[in-house]
């Protein structure tokens, strides 16, 4: 027997007006005992006492998305789901387990990623019981086993994939920082694949937190930065040679002036270091020739 089974109670109101019955009974026999000094009535009288005592010991309530977990002298007897107020027997252990979704808000833990940088990592993990055998009795306690799971699993996605583009990629380019929604689907599938032998399901996991560790996250930061110039920059100068380009192509159709290979040399330095400066270029006006 390695799998749930759903098992149906018998309804706790008429076991508790027998156990209170019992228990009436019970006192009814010691008053009578009393006042007729018959010791024969004490037997009676224990008699009902435990058997009221043992009737209410029996009842049980199951709240909504709870279940109660049965076994009976080491023997799995059952699941009860259905909510309500049942009473079954008295020797059955009843344990507790919540059906309801549960939040786990991980850890900040360091780890290395692909590339052998070191960051902080966390994640958000919604999940909920599924088969409460497995989490009853396949593993030793099913919160501390989704609490190790998923760092470790955390772990794992981190040292898969960069942080960053800039970082050294695998095949597909995925990066924590940049494929957010595919990195939480490749969680949530490692997470399932884990969590299946508790029978524990995973509703959602997310990053809640991605970011260098800080002795190195000011110089990853300089190189953030120095990135997106460098990419500024290769923009800013292939433009200009376009515009170079088409400013000497609309001259020589035109035929606005005829230019040696000296002066389309000259000019295109001009142009370039006009258009590729950071600061505003202040015109000089040639009251000359070309030549002077």
């Amino acid at each position: 027997m390695n799998a749930e089974k759903p098992r149906s109670a018998i309804s706790g109101y008429p076991m508790l007006l027998l156990g209170i019955l019992l228990l009436a009974l019970a006192v009814t026999s010691l008053v009578f005992a009393i006042r007729t000094e018959q010791l024969l009535l004490l037997i009676p009288l224990f008699s009902c006492l435990l058997l009221g005592i043992l009737t209410l010991i029996g009842l049980f309530i199951v709240n909504p998305n709870d279940s109660r977990v049965l076994v009976l002298f080491g023997t799995y007897m059952g699941t009860v789901k259905a909510y309500g107020f049942y009473w079954a027997n008295p020797f059955l252990v009843k344990k507790k387990i919540t059906l309801r979704a549960r939040n786990l808000n991980g850890e900040k833990i360091k780890v290395n990623d692909k590339a052998g940088n070191p960051i902080e990592i966390a994640a958000v993990v919604v999940w909920q019981v599924e088969e409460t055998f497995k989490a009853s009795f396949d593993v030793d306690d099913y919160e501390h086993y989704v609490v190790v799971q998923s760092e470790a699993a955390v772990r794992h996605l981190a040292g898969s994939y960069p942080y960053d583009t800039f970082d050294d990629q695998d095949e597909e380019g995925l990066t924590l920082r940049g494929g957010a929604d595919q990195v939480s689907e490749v969680l949530e599938q490692e997470l399932a694949e884990r969590f299946s032998r508790a029978g524990i399901k995973v509703i959602e996991a997310r990053l809640s937190h991605l970011a260098y560790a800080p002795e190195i996250a000011e110089a990853m930061l300089r190189r953030q930065q120095a990135s997106a110039v460098v990419a500024a920059r290769t923009q800013i100068v292939n433009g200009a040679v376009s515009m170079v380009e088409m400013a000497l192509e609309k001259l020589s159709e035109k035929h606005v002036v005829e230019l040696d290979e000296d002066k389309k040399a000259a000019m295109v330095s001009n142009l370039l270091v006009v258009l590729c400066s950071e600061s505003s270029a202040s015109p000089v006006v040639n009251a000359g020739t070309l030549y002077q």
